[in-house]
């Protein structure tokens, strides 16, 4: 990839705090990004909070306050949670920034003027208790397609399908369950059906991992319908001369990137059209459950309003907790501050586990055993065990790096690492990247085994250091490649080596040591944990999931 490149991650719904789920999505996107600017690639990373839609609407009603109130306490929260997981975001916007209000509405305008949209006459659900029509999470009944039990805008219990406002089968109040009446009101619609020829062609060309572009295609065979594109709300980008109108969450949540792009742009002076109009590449990372909205809506919109459609489209496989599919409402779920941050556990440990536990496009369960035996063993055991006893042997008999030349073959297994990660790259298989590391963490273990220098410091002081050196550019070449998996520890072996330094090109992995660089006393990178610990955090889970389903 030459091209300049705009990277965005789905953006997280603020209803709520993090969870393990969003981690999915935002880890390996930011390791995406670090690797690309490694590679000296101009990247813009761009993310933001989602903040219309029904389920925040509920929920303000539910606590007694404003929307508005709910969307700015976890605006706050996801501003100040990404940097404590080491994800950097170029530019973290909002989708209720008047930026985007203009930037949906223009759009909209264009699609309309282009032929795209049009406004129908519909009867949907009305509450007469509530004295309201029922949009989305206002509503529960069956799923049309598989007869689960389903809310009014997706089958959550069943087929995980997108259902259109009416489709809900025996219908009540998601409020009160009072079963509503019909009524007649306004809404649009984007002419999908005129985009089946080019959502055809341009699935087959859409790179990115396969689960995005099958599952999108499945839908593109099985017909597609016109999409309504508003909903009978007060909260939200309102339709322009159409009171008690909004435009769906999912039309203006994709628009919220160019608009955090636009924020980004008036900031720093930068050109958004370049990656919106212009030649930029733009690649979306995204969870399993929003791809017909990023590989079926998204594009259509931004075809028919004249805008440049992503060029790849990265769907991880879906998150399960202890075994079982993540859901916040039968208690399978972490939340990353109180069950982990709070803990004084290590964000780079987690990053790990979320990139190394499976291929992206397979489901990942985070279960705290599983977790317990990858940092003891690979974190602990392999990595941290050759940083520090290599740091340790170092400062004890040279306090700095000694006099030595890289062997070739040492020379030859990083250059060989460097290969496999920009690989895994090209494949977002973060796991290959991972796997990577630990993989050069451990031949460092068996060179500096074999080597010997503790016996060769008094028979041969000369081969005793030429091992140490080895050992040492092995250390500086892993502090520069696990960088973008490690931020945080990475700026530590840095620290430990007696040159400070971050943000480090790929190049550096293979440039020389300085001899004579003082070398300080190392402390431990990573700590065990404890079965103790596990013990506790697995009880934690049991508890969560007994009462949600008491």
């Amino acid at each position: 990839m030459n091209r300049a490149a705009l990277v965005t991650c789905g953006l997280p719904y603020v209803n709520g705090p993090a969870h393990i789920a969003h981690l999915r999505t935002y880890v390996p996107a930011d390791i995406f990004v670090r690797l690309l600017r490694k590679l000296g690639q101009e990247v813009v990373f761009i993310c933001g909070s989602d903040t219309h839609g029904t389920p925040i609407t509920v929920k303000a009603e539910a606590e007694g306050v404003t929307p508005l109130e709910i969307i700015k306490e976890y605006h706050k929260h996801f501003l100040e949670f990404f940097p404590r997981m080491g994800i950097r975001f170029t530019n973290y916007g909002s989708t209720d920034h008047p930026l985007n209000h203009s930037r949906t509405i223009q759009i909209m305008d264009d699609l309309r003027e282009n032929g795209h949209v049009y406004a129908n006459d519909l009867k949907l659900p009305y509450c007469p208790n509530c004295d309201r029509f029922l949009p989305d999470r206002y509503q529960k009944g069956t799923c049309p397609h598989c007869g689960a039990s389903a809310r009014g805008d997706e089958c959550d219990q069943g087929c995980g399908r997108y259902l259109e406002p009416g489709e809900l089968i025996d219908t009540r109040c998601g409020i009160c369950s009072t079963k509503p009446e019909k009524r007649e009101t306004r809404h649009y619609f984007l002419k999908l059906t005129t985009f089946e020829g080019f959502l055809t062609e341009y699935l087959q060309g859409l790179d990115g991992t396969e689960i995005a572009r099958n599952y999108a295609k499945k839908w593109v065979e099985g017909g597609l319908k016109d999409w309504n594109i508003t909903r009978n709300l007060d909260w939200g980008i309102k339709v322009p001369g159409e009171p008690g109108l909004v435009y769906y969450v999912w039309v203006d949540a994709p628009i919220g990137y160019i608009a955090s792009t636009e924020e980004w742009a008036e900031r720093t002076g930068g050109n958004w059209k370049y990656y919106w109009k212009g030649e930029g590449s733009l690649i979306h990372f995204i969870g399993p459950g929003i791809i017909y909205h990023h590989c079926l809506f998204w594009p259509s919109m931004l075809k028919g309003a004249g805008y440049n459609v992503p060029d790849a489209v990265i769907a991880s496989g879906t998150m399960k907790v202890e075994g079982h599919v993540f859901s916040k409402s039968r208690g399978y779920v972490i939340w990353v501050e109180e069950d982990y941050l709070e803990k004084g556990l290590d964000p780079d440990a987690l990053r790990y586990y979320i990139a190394s536990y499976t291929g992206h496009n397979r489901d990942l369960d985070f279960a705290w055993h599983a977790y317990g035996e990858k940092v003891n063993k690979e974190l602990v055991g392999t990595l941290g065990n050759f940083l520090y006893r290599t740091i340790l042997f170092a400062h004890r008999n040279y306090q700095s790096v000694p006099e030595g030349k890289v062997d070739p073959m040492v020379m030859a297994e990083v250059e060989n690492t460097i290969e496999k990660i920009r690989d895994g790259l090209d494949e977002y298989e973060f796991k290959k990247i991972a796997d990577s590391i630990i993989g050069l963490a451990a031949y460092g273990n068996r060179y500096l085994q074999s080597g010997e220098p503790w016996k060769l410091t008094k028979t041969d002081p000369e081969k005793a250091a030429e091992t140490i050196h080895n050992c040492l550019w092995l250390i500086k070449a892993l502090a520069v490649l696990m960088e973008a998996i490690f931020p945080f520890k990475a700026k530590e072996v840095w620290r430990q080596l007696g040159t400070p330094k971050k943000d480090t090109l790929m190049s550096e992995a293979l440039m020389p040591l300085d001899a004579g660089t003082p070398i300080a006393k190392p402390t431990p990178i990573f700590e065990q944990v404890s079965k103790e610990t596990i013990a506790e955090l697995s009880e934690l889970v049991s508890k969560r999931i007994e009462e949600a389903s008491g």
